[in-house]
């Protein structure tokens, strides 16, 4: 039986990626950039959902929780919250296409406010591949969700990354050994 899956991108931004983001990953980041792009294009051309989850937060929005945590960062209208990079012209390239979704989450998790459920129930998905950054925010806190709903993951290892590289590790073992997802 075939499963049907899914591709969630998170938060690959300047904000989160660029040297000089707001809240960059950095190096890390920039480091699985290889990888981020060809899964991405490897899904889209397979006919997968392919789902860019990606924040958007307003600048003059100071009750944010984020904001007392973190420097503001993805503001809506900025080139930081742009894709970063080759990833921004393979969704370019792709946007129009009927398995290519975009999503503004204001949130850590990609379901929280947002319609990504209704969109992988109606198409019948069982399987989320989750990749982007950070490792121990937005993608943890996405998978939680995912496992809570019911859906399998998978995490790509080499398609995920922090600026805490404790929080990184961690995170990665709570994938696999909490929330039950295969890590590749």
């Amino acid at each position: 039986m075939y499963v049907k899956k899914a591709l969630i991108n998170i938060d690959y931004t300047n904000d989160f990626v660029a040297n000089d983001g707001k809240l960059t990953c950095g190096e890390p980041g920039q480091a699985i950039e290889s990888k981020v792009v060809s899964l991405t294009n490897e899904f889209i051309e397979a006919g997968d959902y392919v789902v860019f989850a990606i924040d958007a937060h307003e600048a003059a929005d100071s009750n944010h929780p984020e904001f007392s945590l973190f420097p503001t960062h993805n503001i809506i209208g900025t080139s930081g919250r742009e894709l970063y990079g080759r990833l921004a012209e393979v969704y370019q390239k792709n946007k129009e296409k009927h398995n290519v979704y975009f999503i503004d989450k204001t949130r850590y998790s990609a379901f929280a406010g947002t319609d990504l459920e209704i969109k992988l129930r109606e198409r019948a998905i069982d399987e989320l591949h989750i990749i982007g950054v950070c490792t121990d925010i937005c993608v943890l806190h996405t998978a939680v969700d995912a496992y809570n709903k019911g859906f399998k993951m998978v995490i790509h290892q080499d398609a995920v990354a922090s600026f805490n590289s404790t929080g990184h590790e961690w995170a990665l073992g709570h994938f696999e050994h909490t929330l039950g997802s295969t890590v590749i």
